[in-house]
């Protein structure tokens, strides 16, 4: 990969002209931090990025983990080679406090300099990304004990960590689990069950891998109510800062993944005898927080994991969409429709006018989701930061409602982007000369991990829009009035789109108080997914206005080229929302009402 994988131009403009997270220095938690030490950061991790994630990438992807008959996993050296050299730049502890040996980075600086690596190399960034949600947990959640002896040693790069919840036959139903863990004498429990795919579950990347870990104490409430959480090591810490016993944690078989190849994708056995710690079988955990609270603890890192797949997404939609422009300038292929000299010099692909709506759609796509998952970061950093508890309270409530749209609308909008990209590149695109090809492979796990489209669905229009009386959608509506507002007094072309948006906005809240007023939530909810999608649009078109309007009164081609993904958006995306909130509004019953016999 020589195309550059991300635009330090783009984020440059988000972070500093629209975003303005230079503010953020002046709260005392970012006080020691400036523009310089932000660029220094996302400086060092492009050049990290480039230098020594991508160049692997496609060698990981043709050469994916295998398992050793002893149960170990074998894979290429320049993975632990790159892993090494990001947890030495201390990146793993980045948005982490300086008491822990972090930088204390604000979570929107932190998830664009993640981006870098995430549209490199999607395999090997994982394992760090996996690592820092679990420490965050940990040390939101957990005991001090658990903080020194897990959280220091991942945030130093000697530990990685997972996350454990589903199970061959329960998936995403978290209710269904049947890991069991069963209290001891010294305080400690013994868990016993299986768990299915594990990202990072085994390898060898690190000294010691920490599985977080949700399970039912026996006796306790049925359903998710009896979901407790657990701190599962691979290896016991001898209580010194050294390593004991191997944990009772098996590796039972790799998953073989259409893309990101390179990260092991595992089968896990917890308590099988295979190992028998202290002479007794059963894999030794330790409880996060209180027994049955465990579900509201893995929200934790499951949100931030949900915000953290949709950078994913966006990460690769936008390496993709760089790549066929810089074929697309590149390749010369066919004449201008008003050029009848079959003699003429072909012309490059950019200048043919459906090429240019694919590189369109591809811009309005990546761009808007990258400033989405920017905006939810700061978000983050309001809620923690801004030092008023109603302000924060308005950021979560807010962060609440955009997380399920930041999560699932990049996974489907950026994939698209990646089609796109393959079709630009014409055949050459379908081949594994070219990056395109596994960036959509890569690309297609993430609609599907950490909550499908219809998970995501459910839970915007069963939950998030609906809570404290519909608070969430009202402050969401709200803030996007606000920038209708500004757009509406500005000069130019943006007065115009917020008419367009004001409207989609409108028929939204419509629709959602038509959709909850029949009082049969089996309707309400059976085209939830329609309804996410038609909600991410309208959020992406706003925060499109948002761009335009911080693009005002800019010259120069980067602005003009915001302004034409804008226009491109609004012309034939937005338009969209109005078949989904017909067929919404109509209360339709297809879905709920066709048998199961009938496929």
């Amino acid at each position: 990969m020589t195309t550059p994988a991300l635009s330090r131009r783009d984020l440059d403009f988000l972070l500093y002209e629209w975003l303005d997270v230079e503010s953020l220095t002046a709260r005392p938690r970012f006080a020691e931090h400036s523009t310089d030490t932000f660029d220094a950061v996302l400086d060092l991790c492009a050049d990290l990025a480039m230098k020594h994630f991508a160049p692997h990438n496609k060698k990981a992807d043709a050469n994916e983990p295998t398992m050793r008959p002893d149960g170990t996993v074998e894979m290429i050296p320049e993975v632990k080679e790159a892993l090494d050299l990001f947890a030495q730049a201390g990146l793993i502890a980045g948005q982490f406090d300086e008491s822990l040996g972090g930088m204390q980075l604000p979570t929107v600086v932190a998830r664009a300099a993640m981006a870098w690596f995430q549209a490199a190399n999607a395999s090997t960034s994982s394992y760090p990304f996996l690592t820092v949600g679990n420490a965050n947990l940990i040390v939101a959640h957990g005991t001090q004990e658990q903080i020194d002896t897990y959280v220091r040693p991942m945030l130093e790069g000697r530990y990685f960590g997972t996350m454990c919840l589903s199970e061959p036959q329960a998936g995403s139903s978290l209710a269904d689990i049947t890991t069991r863990a069963e209290s001891q004498p010294d305080g400690s429990y013994r868990v016993t069950g299986t768990k299915m795919w594990i990202s990072g579950g085994e390898h060898e990347l690190s000294e010691n891998i920490v599985h977080l870990v949700l399970a039912k104490i026996p006796g306790g409430p049925a359903g998710v109510k009896g979901l407790s959480l657990f701190v599962v090591p691979k290896v016991l810490p001898d209580g010194e800062g050294g390593l004991g016993e191997r944990n009772d944690v098996t590796l039972v078989g790799l998953n073989h993944k259409m893309g990101n190849r390179g990260t092991t994708n595992t089968l896990l056995n917890f308590g099988d005898g295979t190992h028998t710690p202290g002479g007794h079988a059963g894999a030794v955990g330790h409880l996060v927080g209180e027994p049955h609270r465990g579900l509201s603890y893995m929200f934790h890192m499951m949100n931030e994991a949900r915000i953290g797949v949709g950078f994913l997404a966006i990460s690769l939609g936008y390496a993709g969409y760089l790549q066929s422009v810089a074929y697309a300038r590149t390749r010369t292929q066919g004449r201008s429709l008003t050029d009848k000299d079959p003699s003429s010099p072909p012309v490059a692909l950019i200048e043919h006018a459906d090429v240019k709506r694919m590189l369109l759609a591809q811009k309005a796509y990546v761009e808007g989701a990258l400033a989405l998952g920017l905006y939810c970061s700061k978000l983050v950093d309001e809620q923690d930061t801004i030092g008023d508890p109603d302000l924060s309270a308005r950021a979560t409530l807010l962060l609440d409602v955009l997380t399920p749209i930041a999560k699932s609308w990049p996974s489907q909008w950026c994939l698209e982007a990646n089609s796109l990209a393959i079709q630009v590149h014409g055949g050459y695109g379908y081949t594994r000369d070219y990056d395109v090809e596994q960036f959509y492979r890569d690309n297609r796990l993430n609609p599907i991990h950490e909550g499908t489209h219809g998970v995501q669905g459910l839970d915007l229009l069963g939950r998030k829009v609906v809570m404290q009386g519909g608070a969430g959608l009202a402050l969401l509506a709200e803030t996007v009035g606000d920038t209708v507002k500004r757009a509406r007094e500005a000069d130019g072309s943006a007065a115009g789109y917020a008419d367009e948006l004001a409207a989609v906005l409108q028929r939204i809240v419509a629709t959602t108080v038509r959709l909850w007023s029949g009082g049969d939530p089996v309707v309400a909810l059976a085209n939830s997914s329609v309804y996410l999608e038609a909600m991410g649009h309208m959020v992406v078109a706003w925060i499109w206005l948002e761009q335009l309007l911080a693009a005002e009164g800019r010259e120069g081609d980067f602005y003009e080229g915001k302004r034409a993904a804008a226009r491109y958006f609004y012309r034939f995306e937005l338009p969209r929302t109005g078949p989904q909130l017909d067929l919404l509004d109509s209360l339709d019953r297809t879905t709920v009402d066709t048998r199961a016999d009938w496929f």
